[in-house]
C-alpha cells in the first residue's frame, strides 16, 4: 500500500500566531504543488517540561485548540501530535528525520522557522535539517522571523500579554482571538441568582490564566453558532472564599442547557480588572454596566 505523501510544519505551535501562520501558509502552498496532505507535527507538552526539572511553562492553547486553529485558519488537515518524554528527547536528530518523519509519516517537504532545534542536545539546526533534507532527496523550506511593529512575533511575547490582559494587542500578534475551548461544568448558580447564568469553564491545567477580570468576548456553541458573552476570569472575591480560577462567560441573549457540552471561547477585550465589591448589589450593576459595554464593542467592530 503506497504510503501518504505529506508535506509537515515543525514546531510546537503555542498560541498558533502570526509567525507560526507564515509557516502553515507555505505548507498549504507545498502540499497543493505537490499533491500531498498539508500536516504539522507539535508536542502534547513543552519540552523545556522534561528537559528541564520543574521547567513549567504555562501554555497559550491546549494541544486541541492549537490542532483547531491550524485546521481552521490555514486548512491544515493533520496534525501530529506526539508524546514529549526521555525518548523523545534523546532522539538523535537525523533520526527524527529519516525514521520518523519521512519514515513513519511520509515526508516529502518539511517546513520550519529560523529557530528552530530538534533532536538529542538541540543538535539539529535549521541549517542541518536543509542539508539532510538534500541528502533524502525532499524540500525544506526555512521561514524568516516575522515582526510586527519592531516586535519579534513570539508565544513568549505573547503570553506576556494574555497574562497582562491586553487582548487586543494578543490579537494582532496572534492573528485571531485568544482561545480557550472547555466542557461547560456545573457551578454554585450564583450567576442565575443574578439575572446573569455562565457556562462555568474549569481552566485547564497547564494553561496560562488571563489577568484577573471581566472581558469582552464570543462563545462559539457546539453548533458552531457564535454568541456574544460578558467572560470572568479570577476567583470571584465578592462572592467567594476561594482560590479555584473559574472562566465564566455569560452568553447574552441565549438560553439554554450547555452543561457537559464543549464549547469555544474567544476573548477580545478587557472592561475592567476583577475587584471585590461591597455588596452584590453592586456587583449586579457592575454586570449589567459591562454587559452594555459588552454589545457596543461588538457594535462598532
Amino acid at each position: 500500500m503506497e504510503q501518504t505523501k505529506r508535506v509537515i510544519a515543525l514546531g510546537f505551535f503555542d498560541g498558533v500566531h502570526l509567525g507560526h501562520g507564515a509557516l502553515l501558509r507555505r505548507v498549504a502552498e507545498q502540499a497543493a504543488r505537490l499533491n500531498a496532505v498539508p500536516a504539522a507535527f507539535t508536542f502534547d507538552k513543552h519540552p523545556h517540561e522534561v528537559i528541564v526539572s520543574g521547567g513549567r511553562v504555562p501554555l497559550i492553547s491546549t494541544p486541541a485548540d492549537r490542532e483547531a486553529l491550524m485546521e481552521r485558519l490555514y486548512g491544515i488537515r493533520e496534525v501530529i501530535i506526539s508524546h514529549f518524554d526521555q525518548t523523545m528527547m534523546r532522539m538523535d536528530w537525523r533520526a527524527f528525520v529519516t525514521d520518523y518523519l519521512v519514515g513513519e509519516h511520509g515526508a516529502v517537504h518539511l517546513v520550519a522557522g529560523h529557530d528552530f532545534r530538534f533532536g538529542y542536545r538541540g543538535e539539529g539546526t535549521p541549517q542541518r535539517l536543509q542539508a539532510l533534507c538534500a541528502e533524502l532527496g525532499i524540500g525544506c523550506d526555512i521561514i524568516p522571523r516575522v515582526e510586527l511593529d519592531g516586535v519579534t512575533v513570539s508565544s513568549t511575547y505573547i503570553r506576556s500579554l494574555i497574562a497582562q490582559g491586553e487582548m487586543e494587542t494578543a490579537i494582532r500578534f496572534l492573528g485571531h482571538p485568544h482561545v480557550l475551548s472547555g466542557t461547560v461544568i456545573h457551578g454554585r448558580g450564583f450567576g442565575r441568582k443574578m439575572g446573569a447564568p455562565t457556562a462555568n469553564l474549569a481552566l485547564p491545567e497547564g494553561i496560562l490564566s488571563p489577568t484577573f477580570g471581566v472581558y469582552a468576548s464570543r462563545v462559539y456553541l457546539p453548533d458552531g453558532a457564535g454568541r456574544v458573552a460578558v467572560t470572568n476570569v479570577g476567583v470571584r472575591p465578592t462572592v467567594d472564599s476561594g482560590e479555584a480560577v473559574t472562566v465564566e462567560p455569560w452568553i447574552l441573549d441565549f438560553d439554554g442547557d450547555l452543561y457537559g457540552q464543549t464549547i469555544r471561547l474567544e476573548f477580545y477585550k478587557q472592561l475592567r480588572p476583577e475587584r471585590k465589591f461591597a455588596s452584590t448589589g453592586e456587583l449586579r450593576a457592575a454586570i449589567q454596566a459591562n454587559a452594555a459595554d459588552t454589545r457596543a464593542y461588538f457594535n462598532n467592530r
